[in-house]
């Protein structure tokens, strides 16, 4: 059966390609609005095996889905999403923390 709705936890750790083509990583989690039940955000996680993981906040409507590389696009490069916030391994970071404005137009807005 085709439809369009697909459970959270066959979207964590799908890749995401950047605007140029490139693997940026893929997605670790998505933050959704408690009360609208929409997805806010995903959390795209970068690095390699040997380095360290950047995670890093994209809009999900800044996300999409592509049915042949089975993979969701983002409207941004590795080098956009590094201007913005991250959170390194380990690091507290408050995720639902939105009260920092971002330049990016695919970071959260407050």
């Amino acid at each position: 059966m085709h439809h369009t709705l697909v459970p959270s936890d066959r979207v964590e750790h799908v890749h995401v390609y950047g605007r140029d083509g490139a693997k940026l990583g893929s997605i670790e989690r998505l933050m959704l609005e408690k009360l609208s039940g929409t997805v806010a955000y995903a959390v795209i996680k970068t690095g390699g095996v040997l380095s360290t993981h950047h995670h890093y906040p994209v809009k999900w409507s800044a996300l999409r889905y592509d049915p042949v590389r089975q993979a969701y696009e983002a409207e941004a490069t590795l080098a956009e999403l590094q201007t913005g916030p991250c959170e390194i391994d380990g690091d507290e970071f408050d995720w639902g923390d939105r009260s920092q404005s971002y330049t990016h137009p695919n970071y959260w807005a407050v």
